[in-house]
């Protein structure tokens, strides 16, 4: 019985005829939920096998989360040596049952502890390039209905691609610290002058550049041959050519933690919900976000790029009317060449 569930799974049903050209997708979203189908449980294989490079940045994000929630207020102290207030993190003391305290009230700077924990997270972020790449490579091809092996294809990505996979990774892991000491520092400025404000925003506008441009960046590093810099480029000029589809795409694939933001604070159960979006990410989530990457983006190489490479195939895993007319003209010729060898 199981070996016939698993001959069943694996080659598919005896009699059951194959594709027909008219059976395949017509639009880009048929493509993307008849692969979505098809390939969700290699996409689950492929995100356990790497989801322990996501491990310490889900660390660090839970240690964030508990010292903000575990804290009885949020309020702005002032130090009384300099003058100068700050938030801060309070907790208040505790006592015993006979009343004696165990802990005095805390107050921790949530300037300094979000510094440290974005510090921590350099690290983090830092290991996950090679392996963006390599699932990069491997959604690619299932989102245009090409085969790919989950392990060996990703293997062979990673080692083709690590070193520019680093490079960005680098960039991704450094920028949220960077873009929060510089927007905290020109806040600081723009008290004595409002002109300070234009660099605070701009910071903001360029880190928020760059995360859209990641949607792209390592689908390309890993269709094309291009310099570090052509990269990075290219990424960010696709991301703005396709504004708010990009942006679109980016909150889709939030959408889990919105809904566990969601519940957090209508519920307060943090901690049952921060493990079920655990649960997500380390079965499915980074593979499926992978994977809506790579398909929108080998729509946007479609009509930007691949149009203008002489000799590269669009539109792949689509119905193409060209052909959908070639085989109706041979089914016709087919046709009239057996009638006319009919007994008259």
């Amino acid at each position: 019985m199981f070996g016939r569930l698993m001959n069943s799974y694996y080659y598919g049903k005896s009699g059951k005829g194959d594709y027909r050209q008219e059976d395949l997708p017509k639009n880009r979203w048929q493509l993307f939920w008849e692969m979505l189908r098809i390939r969700l449980s290699g996409l689950c294989r492929i995100n356990l096998m790497t989801c322990v490079a996501w491990i310490p940045m889900m660390f660090v994000a839970v240690m964030f989360v508990n010292a903000v929630l575990g804290a009885d207020d949020l309020a702005r102290v002032k130090d009384e040596a300099t003058g100068s207030s700050y938030i801060a993190l309070v907790y208040n003391e505790t006592t015993d049952e006979n009343g004696n305290v165990i802990s005095q009230a805390m107050q921790t700077s949530l300037t300094g502890f979000t510094q440290s924990l974005l510090l921590l997270l350099v690290p983090c972020l830092l290991i996950t390039g090679p392996v963006q790449a390599g699932l990069a490579y491997v959604t690619r091809n299932w989102a245009r209905d090409e085969h790919a092996f989950p392990w060996a294809d990703f293997r062979d990505a990673v080692k083709d691609n690590w070193k520019q996979a680093l490079g960005v990774s680098v960039i991704t892991s450094v920028l949220p610290l960077v873009l929060f000491v510089c927007y905290n520092f020109y806040g600081q400025m723009a008290k004595q002058s409002m002109f300070f404000i234009l660099p605070q925003v701009l910071t903001l506008v360029l880190g928020f550049l760059w995360y859209l441009g990641l949607v792209f960046m390592y689908p390309l590093m890993v269709t094309y041959k291009m310099t570090f810099g052509q990269l990075i480029r290219n990424g960010v000029m696709l991301a703005v050519a396709r504004l708010p589809m990009t942006i679109g795409v980016r909150l889709a694939t939030l959408i889990p933690a919105l809904i566990t933001l969601a519940v957090v604070m209508f519920t307060g159960q943090w901690v049952i919900a921060l493990l079920l979006l655990a649960m997500y990410y380390l079965v499915a989530g980074n593979a499926l976000t992978r994977f809506v990457y790579a398909s929108f983006s080998n729509a946007v190489f479609d009509k930007y790029i691949n149009v203008h490479i002489e000799g590269v195939e669009v539109n792949r895993g689509l119905a193409k009317e060209d052909e959908e007319d070639d085989l109706e003209q041979y089914d016709d010729e087919v046709l009239e060449q057996n009638n006319s060898n009919l007994p008259q």
